[in-house]
Formats: C-alpha cells, structure tokens, sequence
C-alpha cells in the first residue's frame, strides 16, 4: 500500500472496544502508520486483550497497549477507529471513550472513522456539519445527527476522513495518513 507522508516517530492511537473490531480495518490502517514512521498504540476501555473480527467470526485477538482512562488526546498526533458492527456500538456506550473522541475534534486533531466507526462520532456530537461517508446502513444516523452523508470511497472534512468498507482500505489509508502527517508538520489539521 502506498502511503504518502511521514509521520516520524509520531504516536497515532487506535481506539476499540474490548470486542468486535473488523480486524482488516485495524491492521491496515495500522500498518500504514507505522510505514510511514509512525507509532501506532492500541488503546480500549479495559486492560488486556481485545479480540477482532473477521465480520462475524472471530479473528485474532490484540493486546492493549493503554487504558482509555490514562490515555491523554496531548500525547497523540490523531486517532484512528475502525468499524466492525459491535466495536462502535460497544464504544459509544463507554462515556471515557467517548469523550476521548470529541476530545481529538476539541483539539482539532485528525481523526480517521471507517464503515460503523461513525456511530461513535454521532455518540460523541461531532458529525454535525460535516461531509462524510460511512457504511451505508449508517446514513440515515447520520444525517439524523446533522452529517453530509455522501457514498463516496473516502471523504475528507477539515481532518475527519471517512470511508464505507475494507474495499475502501488503500484510498482511506492513504488520506488518513496524509492528514496525520500534515497534522505531525504543522500542528494542525489540513484541511480538504
């Protein structure tokens, strides 16, 4: 996968529930991070392991690296969520990880949402005005909670890239780190 930008050493985080993560949309964007230099750190609302999906089948299971309730929005360049039906459904029921969430629109830090991942983006109150995509199951939430939704491969918004599936891996992986770098330059996220 060609990635453009560096994000030298910079730690990008990677928010789960303790299940249910579509584990493509994990490890992808994942890889992509840390070919482009970066750190990418494995954070959820429980210590320990979180086990990932393969749609509905198990996959393999991913050690957490930091509790979300000692994980600080200072200590990232952006956050990354991956989709799978239960790990946003499980994530917007958590409040720390939610606020975690709005904390990065807070800080105008990039953030990258694939397929369900919007669900805890609306959870968090940060959808509102924005364009975006998501799986399309999730378009009426979507523009319920005030979103632009489009059915495009990958949609960038002033910083919140989003896209619909694993089939939109390459084009999500290569936006969301172009943001994240831009954002390990200059401090602030780039604008579409």
């Amino acid at each position: 996968m060609n990635v453009t930008g560096s994000l030298s050493g910079r730690r990008v985080a990677f928010l789960v529930a303790p299940e249910g993560a579509e584990q493509v949309e994990l490890t992808q964007p994942w890889k992509a991070v840390q070919d482009a230099e970066g750190l990418p750190e494995l954070i959820s609302f429980e210590h320990g392991d979180v086990q990932a999906f393969n749609h509905l089948d198990k996959a393999d299971v991913f050690r957490v690296d930091k509790p979300v309730s000692e994980a600080s929005v200072d200590d990232y360049v952006g956050l990354v969520l991956p989709g799978g039906v239960a790990n946003p459904d499980l994530l917007r029921t958590d409040r720390a990880s939610v606020d975690f969430v709005a904390q990065f629109f807070r800080a105008n830090k990039p953030v990258a949402a694939i397929c369900h991942a919007p669900w805890t983006l609306i959870e968090a109150d940060v959808v509102r005005g924005k364009r975006m995509t998501s799986y399309p199951s999730l378009q009426t939430d979507l523009r319920n909670a005030g979103a632009d939704w489009v059915d495009d491969e990958v949609v960038v918004d002033n910083g919140l890239v989003t896209s619909r599936n694993p089939d939109d891996l390459p084009a999500f992986c290569r936006k969301m780190v172009e943001e994240l770098a831009e954002q390990a330059e200059h401090g602030q996220a780039a604008h579409a």
